[in-house]
């Protein structure tokens, strides 16, 4: 076993950190944590962490004291430090992606190396098979069960728009500046991921013991909907052995390159991405089975959505008929519609059926620009990983 992980934020700041939790009452997680670091006794580093969690879930999370979030971080990383100490790799990075997940940002580079480090190791420490052949889409699809499977009218009005490999003087004068969405092609060749995320077996090797967060049901706006946190390879195996489309597990509006830097390595920022002069927002990963449904909803930046792995059916309605598809008027639901384009309801949503809308079959290798405030529902047609790229311009 390698030496242990080295937490030099957490040496620096420990005393201060301390200081600050017993302020807010947490006497007996100092005490917890501070045994656990001086005398690595795993029954009160646990203790800590269990400490710290129940504060985490005290009530909603934006009441939550930052404090307590740095609090559940250090605890994670004593944890960690035993864990890894014993040559327990899967648990120490399990509690780390748990630090990453939950915790709060002064003990974040900490958890980056410490992650970094027992990555290294395990990878190290485990024999793959070069020669298999594991690939999340297979089989191309059948035109008219993907039809049957897609809301009424599908593909039979206005196409969006291709444009192979696009200027970025050409998007920014005919889309980016108009408003008006389009698919580019023929722009990501040269990611590494075109190629890697097809191949089950390199995504466990480089994410499959990280831990992340899942949701699990048709949709956010059902009532069985709910997370889980599971891990990489417990994920990958869901999306293979998916039999039941009314609860599949899919990963979606995650962080997940910050969190796992090997993925990232994969992807680039595509140009466009620039466009307007304002400022890039986290990258999102959108990763799930076939018959995925991301209801219809519209976001307040330009976004570009990358096909990276499989194809998706996505039907966009511009933001002037916003009144027309019936938004929640629910602070927290507002930007989602009521409608159910799977299953409309005339009677209820009458306007709908006349409304004019662009659709498309995006295709792996193709990025399709969403402008702000455009109205977008998004199904797998195959096990799918997506890249969604958010940024705001200078007027925002």
């Amino acid at each position: 076993m390698a030496d242990k992980l080295e937490t030099p934020t957490l040496d620096a700041e420990s005393a201060t950190l301390l200081h600050a939790i017993s302020e807010h009452g947490g006497y007996a997680y100092v005490s917890m944590a501070t045994l656990a670091a001086e005398a690595g006794d795993p029954r009160a580093a646990e203790a800590a962490l269990e400490m710290a969690w129940e504060q985490l879930h005290s009530g909603p999370w934006h009441s939550v004291l930052p404090v307590w979030r740095d609090a559940y971080s250090m605890a994670c990383l004593h944890v960690a430090r035993l864990h890894f100490s014993n040559g327990e790799l899967s648990e120490a990075l399990r509690v780390l992606d748990m630090g990453l997940i939950m915790g709060g940002s002064l003990l974040r580079k900490d958890l980056d190396s410490a992650v970094e480090k027992v990555s290294a190791v395990a990878r190290d420490s485990t024999v793959s098979d070069q020669s298999s052949d594991r690939r999340l889409v297979r089989h191309e699809l059948d035109q008219e069960e993907v039809l049957r499977s897609l809301p009424i009218k599908s593909l039979s009005c206005k196409i969006v728009v291709k444009r192979p490999a696009l200027s970025l003087e050409g998007f920014l004068r005919e889309y980016f500046l108009s408003g008006s969405p389009v698919i580019i092609s023929d722009c990501m060749a040269h990611w590494p991921a075109r190629t890697k995320w097809n191949d089950l077996d390199y995504l466990k090797r480089v994410a499959g013991d990280r831990t992340v967060p899942v949701e699990v049901g048709k949709n956010y706006l059902c009532s069985q909907w709910k997370q889980e946190l599971i891990t990489f390879s417990q994920f990958l195996a869901r999306i293979e052995a998916n039999n039941c489309s009314d609860n599949p597990t899919y990963l979606a509006q995650h962080p997940l390159f910050d969190q796992i830097s090997e993925l990232r390595k994969d992807i680039c920022v595509p140009d466009y991405c620039f466009t307007g002069g304002g400022e890039l927002r986290p990258l999102n990963a959108w990763f799930g089975p076939a018959g995925t449904v991301t209801p219809l909803h519209h976001d307040p930046h330009h976004n570009i959505l990358a096909q990276v792995v499989g194809k998706k059916y996505i039907r966009l309605y511009s933001a002037s008929v916003s009144e027309e598809l019936y938004p929640y008027t629910e602070t927290m639901l507002k930007n989602s519609s009521q409608v159910d384009l799977d299953n409309i309801d005339e009677t209820q949503f009458p306007k709908v059926h006349d409304l004019e809308f662009q659709d498309c079959i995006l295709e792996e290798g193709e990025m399709l620009y969403i402008p702000p405030k455009w109205w977008h529902y998004v199904r797998s047609l195959t096990p799918s990983l997506s890249v969604s790229f958010w940024w705001s311009d200078i007027q925002n």
